[in-house]
């Protein structure tokens, strides 16, 4: 863990529970796009009150592990996302241990890590490590940072930015809505999955893709939520391509 400092006048630490899920969801807002995070939509990440993330937002920069002005976006210090990189490693661990070792589905795993998180000892999460070979990313495809800090994000982006007839292969599904991985599961859609976008449908503009194995039948839309979770990497150009990398 990173380095312990003394408690704030109201009894807080980096090792407070609530300061790491903080950190963590700070970060967790930004490692996908570039907008920072707002007191008013941490709050509603965080499903509490509004004026619950001021008084903890202030009890971070006291910390010294953010930066807020009043009416500012909130920002991590370099000593903040370190904290939060070690509580993310920690998470995306037990994620896939739970997946992998202990059968859990890939919906069902958020909540029981965000319990396991605080109480395993650096030591443990070291052995889960190598008990699981290293590995890269989570079940939804998120990375998982060393022991040393470093995270690595694949060159991926949201499937909405594809052209018709763009080839791509599933890198992450975000696990911020079990439903939409339930969704997702059904149509047999998981990390590394091949799938071609069709099109799109008029009047709700939704996303058509397909599976890219020569299934005839393996097309199926995506409303808005479902689009904006799954993240794909792109597998190459084809005749009339507009997609350009961000």
């Amino acid at each position: 863990m990173a380095s312990r400092k003394a408690a704030t006048p109201g009894n807080m630490s980096i090792d407070s529970t609530s300061v790491q899920d903080y950190v963590k969801a700070i970060y967790a807002f930004t490692e996908w796009q570039e907008a920072p995070i707002t007191a008013s939509r941490l709050a509603a990440r965080l499903s509490v009150a509004n004026s619950s993330v001021t008084e903890m937002v202030r009890k971070l920069v006291d910390l010294g592990l953010a930066e807020h002005q009043k009416y500012s976006p909130i920002r991590l210090t370099a000593a903040g996302r370190s904290l939060a990189l070690v509580m993310v490693r920690r998470h995306r661990l037990v994620e896939t241990f739970l997946v992998e070792e202990l059968g859990y589905r890939w919906d069902e795993v958020h909540d029981e890590a965000e319990l396991l998180e605080h109480t395993v000892s650096d030591a443990f999460i070291e052995r889960l490590d190598v008990k699981l070979g290293r590995p890269a990313r989570d079940p939804h495809g998120d990375p998982i940072p060393t022991a040393e800090g470093r995270i690595r994000l694949p060159s991926a982006v949201p499937v909405s930015l594809l052209d018709t007839g763009h080839a791509c292969r599933v890198a992450r599904i975000s696990d911020e809505n079990p439903e939409v991985l339930r969704f997702f599961a059904a149509h047999a859609v998981g990390l590394d999955t091949p799938l071609v976008v069709r099109g799109r449908r008029p009047f709700d503009g939704a996303l058509v893709v397909a599976m890219n194995r020569g299934e005839p039948d393996s097309a199926f839309d995506l409303g808005a939520e479902p689009a904006g979770a799954l993240w794909v990497e792109s597998l190459g150009t084809h005749p009339g391509c507009t997609f350009t990398m961000p």
